[in-house]
């Protein structure tokens, strides 16, 4: 690789660390992402797939093509396609002309979009793969083991992304469902203690008047909190 274009490389994978580390949102992160890559390795389209657990499917979550077909593409299974061999396998597969590969699921799309040479990496982290990144290109290439190299240090940055941000969801929902519990036990003890109710009487209080106005069980609880407190000024 040519000097100019090693530091171009750097200067890239450097930005997506940047990003990783920042607060951006994940969808923001996911376009740069496409974006940094497809001008990296000089793409016609590259994008990233998303694994849903659930389902066992994968779909596109972020690209920078700009065509509704090749956005709206069907989700691909396990084992599906070429991107879902790569989940199955857990390694990077490369297709020098999808148009004719039997196993590709989308060659009209590919006629259309006037892409030919694929390269799809798993995006792994802690030992899971969690998605793919592809890349194509619009003329027959052959991918060097340097680009295959560039593109699974873009993939696993990625799956890092993704894994701090489900971490960070998953934390901020633990620590709501614990303040909410906790507001629920003082608001339950003021009811006990001021209506006489037993614990089972006050949950089952706050509870019902949740239910009837559609209100959160921690928004009554706080309304409960907020009412004795205000008896005290």
């Amino acid at each position: 690789m040519p000097p100019d274009e090693y530091q171009d490389v750097i200067k890239s994978l450097y930005e997506i660390s940047k990003a990783i580390t920042s607060e951006m949102y994940l969808e923001d992160i996911l376009k740069l992402i496409v974006a940094v890559t497809a001008q990296v390795l000089g793409s016609k389209i590259c994008s990233i797939m998303l694994l849903d657990e659930k389902t066992q499917t994968l779909s596109v979550k972020a690209t920078q093509a700009m065509s509704p077909e090749y956005i709206n593409k069907p989700p691909l299974k396990v084992g599906e396609g070429i991107a879902g061999q790569v989940v199955a396998q857990g390694r990077p597969i490369v297709v020098r002309d999808v148009r004719k590969e039997a196993r590709y699921k989308y060659r009209d799309i590919a006629q259309q979009e006037g892409i030919v040479s694929m390269l799809s990496v798993p995006m792994q982290v802690k030992g899971r793969v969690i998605g793919v990144l592809n890349t194509y290109t619009s003329r027959p290439h052959s991918y060097t083991e340097e680009e295959i190299e560039i593109l699974c240090s873009i993939a696993n940055q990625a799956a890092v992304a993704i894994e701090n941000t489900e971490l960070m969801v998953k934390t901020r929902v633990i620590q709501e469902e614990l303040e909410t519990r906790k507001k629920v036990e003082k608001a339950k003890g003021i009811l006990m203690r001021v209506e006489k109710l037993t614990e089972e009487q006050a949950y089952e209080k706050i509870r019902k008047f949740s239910m009837d106005t559609r209100k959160s069980m921690r928004e009554v609880a706080e309304a409960i909190i907020i009412a004795e407190e205000m008896k005290k000024l």
